[in-house]
């Protein structure tokens, strides 16, 4: 697939797909004769998956390690050594993410607190 069809499928930008190739964090897996993006299915489910750890604010660097363990524990499985350490590192990315979630829902609460405290005082 190309850049476009990959943007509308997973509601990102071109911009922010091309940004994640040019600093190593999703790279298309091919190029058109023309030199454009060519992207897989693979490539859109692990482009979800940053997408999904964007807004619980991991850097970079840390959505490249996870995308490497899980691609690790994809092709040798936890038994191997690799396999488990890189568990071992996304059992921590998963406490983080919950631990970021909750600090969501306590925004999100007062948020809605706000906006009700001021739908009253505006009725």
């Amino acid at each position: 697939m190309h850049i476009g069809e990959v943007a509308a499928r997973t509601e990102l930008s071109l911009r922010s797909l091309r940004h994640w190739d040019e600093v190593g964090l999703l790279r298309p897996s091919g190029r058109s004769d023309g030199g454009f993006r060519l992207y897989t299915e693979g490539d859109v489910e692990r482009i979800l998956l940053v997408r999904r750890m964007k807004p619980l604010g991991f850097t970079l660097d840390q959505m490249r390690v996870a995308l490497r363990d899980i691609e690790l524990l994809l092709d040798e499985g936890p038994s191997t050594e690799h396999g488990q350490e890189a568990r071992e590192r996304l059992d921590g990315v998963l406490h983080e993410a919950a631990r970021r979630r909750e600090g969501l829902e306590r925004q999100l609460a007062m948020a809605d607190e706000f906006i009700d405290l001021l739908s009253r005082r505006l009725s």
